[in-house]
């Protein structure tokens, strides 16, 4: 069962970003999946670090957005990216390093920092990118 399901109520309205999005939701079913499997230590490393570089890339591309629309909540909404990818890249550091980092705590952390981001962040853009035209 996947710990976190795309549905409409994730939609900036813009397509290239829900793409991202959905693609997102399935890296951290896949992560999910991966510890659920007890797969070896290099697929869960590969898994982690696929999903940290297209998040790297997915927030570049989103901020970009926001600065091309005069979106007024850049800083903040820039602010938790970079909180978030310094998260998770401590993560990565710890489990290269040999430490168990994945529980289900960790992986409600990434659910729930995503789904809560999408919806009480993201969705705030939402006007500003229509009005320039981004859909």
């Amino acid at each position: 069962m996947a710990l976190i399901v795309w549905n409409e109520k994730f939609s900036v309205n813009v397509k290239e970003i829900d793409e991202q999005h959905k693609k997102l939701f399935n890296m951290i079913n896949d992560l999910d999946d991966a510890i659920n499997a007890h797969r070896t230590t290099q697929v869960l490393s590969k898994t982690l670090d696929d999903m940290i570089n297209y998040t790297v890339t997915h927030f570049g591309i989103e901020e970009n957005y926001m600065k091309d629309s005069d979106y007024p909540e850049f800083p903040e909404h820039k602010k938790a990216h970079d909180e978030f990818t310094f998260k998770v890249k401590r993560l990565q550091k710890d489990f290269a390093a040999g430490r168990e980092v994945f529980s289900l705590d960790v992986m409600n952390i990434l659910k729930d920092w995503l789904s809560n981001h999408i919806l009480f962040m993201d969705r705030k853009y939402m006007p500003f990118l229509s009005n320039k035209g981004f859909h």
